[in-house]
C-alpha cells in the first residue's frame, strides 16, 4: 500500500461502521508513511519488495494491501506460481532465491515480533543475504508494509478498490 486518497469506501457499504479517512484527517502523519516508504524501496529489487509486502499483508491479514501488491507483482512480471506459494514459502522454498527466503524470514519474525522477537539466527541469515545499507531498508520496508496493513485494517479499507488509482 503505497498509498491512498481521501475516499474510504468502507462507508457505502451496509450495516458497516463508518471509519476515518485516514489521509484525510492526519495528513502529516500519512505523508510521513509515504516518506518511509519510498525510502525503504529505493534501490531494492522491485520483485523483493512486493514479496515482502505480499507476506507481511497474508500474516496481517491485510486483504485490501494483498490485493493491491499481488497485482502490483504481476504488473512487474511476477508468476502467479510464485506469487501462490509466498503462503507457505517454507514449505516451496525452491521457487524462491536465498535471499528472497531470508527476506521472507525476516518479513514473518519482525511481522510477529510480540511473539518470540527477531531470532538471532533469522537476523544472521538475512545479515549474511543483504550488506548494512540494504538490510536496513529490507527492515524498514518490514516496517512500512507493517504501518500500511494496520492503517487499512484499523481504517476497514476494501479489498479490490486501490486508491492509489484515484
Amino acid at each position: 500500500m503505497n498509498s491512498m486518497n481521501s475516499t474510504n469506501s468502507m462507508a457505502s457499504i451496509p450495516g458497516t461502521v463508518a471509519r476515518i479517512d485516514f489521509a484525510r484527517t492526519a495528513p502529516k502523519v500519512f505523508r510521513a508513511v509515504i516518506g518511509l516508504d519510498a525510502a525503504a524501496r529505493e534501490g531494492l529489487d522491485p520483485a523483493l519488495v512486493e514479496l515482502i509486502q505480499i507476506r507481511a499483508s497474508h500474516l496481517n491479514g491485510c486483504a485490501y494491501c494483498l490485493h493491491m501488491h499481488t497485482n502490483d507483482a504481476r504488473k512487474a512480471g511476477e508468476s502467479e506460481d510464485r506469487l501462490h506459494m509466498v503462503a507457505v514459502w517454507r514449505e516451496a522454498r525452491n521457487f524462491f532465491t536465498a535471499k528472497e527466503q531470508a527476506a521472507l524470514a525476516l518479513t514473518d519474525a519482525v511481522t510477529r515480533v510480540a511473539d518470540a522477537g527477531v531470532p538471532d539466527s533469522v537476523y544472521a541469515e538475512a545479515a549474511g543475504q543483504f550488506e548494512g545499507g540494504e538490510l536496513a531498508q529490507v527492515i524498514a520496508l518490514i516496517l512500512a508494509i507493517n504501518t500500511w496493513n494496520r492503517i487499512a485494517l484499523a481504517t476497514a479499507k476494501v479489498a479490490g478498490t486501490d486508491e492509489r488509482q484515484g
